[in-house]
């Protein structure tokens, strides 16, 4: 439940889709890295908050309580502090495993890949958050999903918030937990939740209520900025003034049409310090699709500053910020969207078929596959002694093979290949 196998067509896709994605984190000067799938189980807990459950645990083999990692931030905090390593641009594409609820059609599943870019070090403020968010619009653009909005909050903001609606510190994250719902259930279920099972009062909740449901851009940040009981707060204070820096660099990148400062944006993972972020479609043209595909969220990320010296005997702090794009998520729509317009999607790269109009011909197409192969040709021949021409060109007509280089007993003897355009029937000899 909850995985899936890839026919060729799909996988094909999926290998266009990673390699934009790749070719994208290489432009900003990422390396590649790559860890085990396998975990500590004590590495993992502890990082996810509400989600932990949803980890998976493997039963002890000798000695050593393992776990299947959970995303790829958590073994990268890892890898950075037993490596001693302080300053790092890294991306890394892999599989990773949640024991969730699948639901397949919105393209969540329990085995995916996940694709990050993170950036280590201590560097001025917001520069390399910046460039996140950047390969993000990029992405997206790249990819012509079609309208997507980018929201942004910081973890400061929120706790700032919290504290002078008199949120107690201990419940900081579960409120966080709840706030992160809002985009999926509206603000009077948000609040029941807070005062039913997180405890808060009505009028503790009614005053979040009135900064979460708050959304904008610069203006949005000075007015904050304004605010009696926020400015008085040294987290929010902080947070803002940042969050000003940020859209002064998206504005420098032009990128801001596409960024909400949103103060409902919570994202549920324990380990974020400072900025957050996710970006989400806001719907999906649908010309051949009766229902649209819903995916929410396709990329998120944000900084998280604590993370790597939890795994440091000394403590040692390393800076973070990175963005994991929701690769699955998008694949679905890319799917969905191929399958409504009719559109092939060729498995694989053949460029020539290798083949013979008469019989006894096997050793000319092996002689002419094997200099076609040398030469770094992508080259296929039928598995059959004799076979029919017209099987042959159906085939390439079948599997979008453009060319068919065919060698009868005419252009042996005359020392040539004929050579036909599939499309278009027109051969040449040469």
């Amino acid at each position: 439940q909850g995985t899936r196998d890839h026919p060729p067509d799909q996988a094909a896709l999926r290998d266009r889709l990673l390699a934009a994605v790749v070719a994208c984190f290489k432009r900003h000067g990422a390396a590649a890295i790559d860890t085990p799938v396998l975990e500590l189980r004590e590495t993992l807990t502890g990082k996810y908050g509400e989600e932990a459950k949803l980890i998976y645990e493997l039963q002890d083999q000798g000695g050593e309580l393992l776990a299947l990692r959970y995303d790829l931030t958590v073994p990268f905090a890892r890898y950075l502090a037993m490596n001693k390593i302080t300053n790092m641009k890294r991306y890394h594409v892999a599989k990773v495993y949640r024991r969730d609820n699948p639901a397949m059609t919105r393209g969540r599943y329990r085995e995916f890949y996940q694709c990050d870019f993170d950036i280590a070090g201590q560097f001025d403020p917001m520069i390399p958050d910046a460039e996140c968010l950047k390969i993000v619009h990029e992405i997206l653009s790249d990819l012509q999903l079609g309208d997507f909005l980018i929201k942004v909050n910081d973890r400061r903001i929120l706790n700032g918030v919290f504290a002078v609606c008199g949120i107690p510190e201990s419940k900081f994250i579960t409120t966080c937990s709840t706030v992160d719902k809002l985009d999926k259930i509206p603000w009077q279920d948000v609040k029941n939740e807070m005062v039913g099972e997180k405890g808060l009062s009505p009028e503790a909740a009614d005053r979040i209520g009135e900064y979460v449901q708050l959304h904008g851009g610069l203006d949005l940040i000075e007015r904050l900025l304004q605010d009696p009981k926020l400015s008085q707060n040294k987290l929010a204070k902080e947070g803002l003034g940042d969050m000003k820096l940020l859209f002064e660099y998206l504005t420098l990148f032009g990128i801001t049409g596409k960024i909400s400062f949103d103060l409902s944006l919570a994202r549920g993972l324990d380990y974020y310090t400072g900025v957050i972020f996710e970006a989400v479609l806001l719907q999906q043209e649908n010309d051949h699709v009766e229902e649209p595909v819903s995916v929410g969220s396709v990329a998120g990320g944000g900084r998280y500053d604590g993370l790597v010296g939890m795994f440091d005997p000394k403590g040692r702090k390393v800076p973070c910020v990175g963005v994991s794009i929701g690769i699955e998520r998008i694949f679905s729509i890319l799917e969905q969207r191929a399958k409504a317009s009719g559109e092939k999607v060729r498995a694989t790269e053949t460029e020539v078929l290798v083949a013979t109009p008469q019989k006894q011909l096997l050793a000319a197409r092996l002689k002419l596959i094997s200099e076609l192969w040398d030469a770094g040709i992508k080259a296929e021949m039928f598995y059959k002694k004799d076979p029919k021409l017209l099987k042959q060109l159906q085939y390439c007509e079948d599997t979008g093979i453009p060319l068919a280089a065919i060698v009868g007993e005419q252009e042996l003897t005359d020392g040539v290949v004929k050579l036909r355009d599939v499309a278009t029937r027109e051969e040449v000899r040469m």
